[in-house]
């Protein structure tokens, strides 16, 4: 037999809005600006630019309409009171505008690179040469197998394959390595290798004849392996060399383009063009902070549309049509105070937020030393600025600020925390810049092991063990010592 029981629980639920709040809170600039401009276009009482009147009486608030409708449908006689959403006592008029311009802000746009793609460029060359039809398909379909890189990574015998059963071209693996070799003719120097050793290979054919670059040949092409090793001794007592012979032709290999297709500029691609945040100064000693609003327009609720609830009250004839118009208008209303309302929001807790940050780390903004940057995590700002971690996180997610040093990602100023020798926390970000130093500062020829860093570090007062260092080494992408041995 079922029991009926009546049980109490307490939950927590975001509204619609809040959640709303919490994704615009993450948005960066740009895509901000983005969200900006799909609001203006869904809602069309809410408007962009400078709002012309000197003080916005007409306001509304956020009370309930009475019911205009019984369950026929029927309109009800009982009048909308339009007063409640006319009042200009509850919503102060600075709530139904937000003014995100500064005074030195300037108007830039996103560059673009102009100019044709990187297979075109290729494909253009390709017309100065004389082949046959079937030549000519092979071509052009090694031409499309070139990566962004500059590389062709598929075998022949793959390539005849596809050939064959997508251009309806039979032919043989011989046919299109000789292709490749006249595709391999192009510039850049080194597009369409197999592999790096090849890329290599086709460039240093291309150069001047001389001895240095005779022996680079001969290294990369016999010896490829002890070069990428840089086994130097072994190099030497093969080639029958000396060490002044092998630097000048590691010279000429470094002087090499590992990636011919990389940095072609005539890539059609958008360039990444990074819009900071926020941005700090410094000013007579002092750290000044300030949001970028640069690329959000100027909004405020639409006249029009508090007009028409003025029109709808003094109407002395009340139809169905006119209160669904005025549902509609009111429901507008709502959403672009409301939008406009967490606009103000994220900036405040954006600033509120870095502002914390900046003051954790003052050191480091004050002298661009990051050997200065504090242990610092979010829980730290959160419990300084009493709000959540996952708002902070939020905060912090891909977004930047614009500093003496340059231009920094928010989450880079967050570190863990270790002990040196005195039991002082000091920062993760402290330790892999010390390690860096030293490293860079390190003779050459006889590089630090891991475990000589490990010691060196012991004796600056960081006692770490060797894996760690081994991690922060990869971490900051150095190789490790017979990688950075030269000659």
């Amino acid at each position: 037999m079922l029991k009926q029981q009546l049980s109490f629980k307490l939950s927590q639920k975001l509204s619609p809005q809040q959640i709303q709040l919490m994704k615009m809170i993450q948005l960066p600039t740009q895509a901000f600006e983005q969200r900006i401009a799909q609001e203006l276009e869904i809602n069309p009482a809410l408007e962009s630019g400078k709002d012309d009147s000197d003080s916005f009486e007409d306001e509304f608030s956020n009370d309930e309409f009475n019911d205009d409708y019984d369950e026929g449908n029927e309109v009800i006689e009982t009048d909308i009171n339009v007063d409640d959403y006319l009042s200009d006592d509850e919503v102060p008029s600075y709530k139904l505008s937000a003014s995100n311009y500064s005074a030195d802000d300037e108007e830039r746009q996103m560059p673009y690179a102009a100019g044709t793609s990187f297979t075109q460029y290729l494909m253009q060359q390709l017309n100065t040469y004389r082949l046959t039809d079937e030549e000519k398909d092979i071509a052009h379909f090694l031409v499309g197998s070139v990566d962004e890189s500059g590389y062709i990574r598929r075998d022949l015998q793959d390539i005849v394959d596809d050939l064959a059963f997508t251009q309806n071209v039979y032919t043989t693996e011989d046919k299109v390595e000789k292709v490749l070799k006249v595709v391999q003719e192009l510039d850049p120097a080194g597009v369409a290798a197999r592999d790096l050793q090849e890329c290599l290979l086709l460039q240093l054919e291309r150069k001047e004849p001389k001895l240095s670059v005779a022996l680079a040949i001969d290294i990369i092409d016999d010896s490829f392996d002890h070069f990428s090793k840089k086994h130097y001794k072994k190099l030497i007592q093969k080639l029958d060399i000396t060490e002044d012979q092998l630097r000048d032709a590691i010279h000429e290999i470094e002087a090499l383009n590992p990636k011919p297709g990389g940095n072609y500029s005539g890539n059609n691609r958008i360039v990444e063009h990074v819009v900071p945040d926020f941005a700090i100064r410094i000013v007579d000693g002092e750290l000044e902070l300030t949001l970028n609003g640069r690329n959000a327009p100027e909004l405020h609720v639409s006249h029009d549309y508090t007009n028409m609830l003025k029109g709808y009250k003094e109407s002395k004839e009340k139809s169905k049509a006119q209160k669904d118009a005025v549902m509609f208008i009111k429901q507008k209303l709502d959403a672009a105070k409301w939008f406009i309302d967490a606009i103000k929001q994220r900036q405040q807790t954006l600033f509120i937020t870095m502002n914390s940050i900046m003051h954790h780390q003052k050191e480091y903004f004050l002298s661009g030393d990051e050997r200065k940057l504090k242990p610092m995590i979010l829980k730290d700002i959160a419990d300084k600025i009493n709000m959540d971690v996952s708002t902070v996180s939020r905060v912090a997610n891909s977004k930047y600020v614009d500093t003496p040093y340059g231009t920094k990602l928010i989450k880079e100023f967050f570190s863990e925390s270790m002990k040196n020798d005195q039991g002082e926390d000091v920062s993760t970000k402290e330790i892999k810049k010390i390690l860096e130093i030293t490293i860079s500062e390190e003779n050459k020829k006889k590089p630090y092991t891991d475990d000589k860093l490990a010691k060196i570090l012991l004796e600056k007062g960081y006692p770490i063990a060797r894996r760690t260092i081994a991690k922060y080494r990869e971490q900051l992408d150095l190789p490790v010592a017979r990688l950075r041995k030269e000659i």
